[in-house]
């Protein structure tokens, strides 16, 4: 699978795969503010730019985020990724119970019914299932 790495640090890794179009994250550490932020606007022009309406968030070692990041994801990055075309979302759960309720609620809450969004704990099956939508 062809892939473009968009993003590569000590917290955060984004790439892009666009014959699959595809966005996926992979959490190295907590990641929150700025850093996070920065990954998920990249992740967002990948979209726009190579038609992507998938994306893989890989979350394990990552809990829940911070009240301003969960302000700036609902009011700025999701009306974004909306736009764009977003359709399916895969999501490899926190391994801490907080951080699995945190995005059960989100996924609940705050994504849009437009999107396909499914929980995983492998983040195999999880790329496995978006190829498939």
């Amino acid at each position: 699978m062809d892939e473009i790495q968009i993003v590569d640090n000590s917290l955060i890794s984004v790439w892009v795969y666009p014959q699959r179009r595809i966005v996926h994250h992979r959490m190295k550490m907590f990641c929150y503010g700025d850093d996070l932020r920065q990954a998920l606007q990249q992740g967002a022009e990948a979209m726009e730019q190579h038609g992507a309406i998938k994306w893989l968030s890989d979350d394990r070692v990552n809990g829940a985020l911070v009240p301003d990041d969960q302000v700036w994801i609902r009011e700025h990055w999701l009306p974004r990724v909306t736009a764009a075309g977003w359709k399916h979302w895969a999501i490899v759960q926190p391994a801490k119970i907080l951080g699995q309720s945190y995005i059960q609620r989100v996924v609940r809450e705050t994504i849009p019914p437009s999107v396909n969004s499914r929980m995983f704990t492998d983040p195999d099956l999880a790329m496995q299932w978006l190829l498939e939508q």
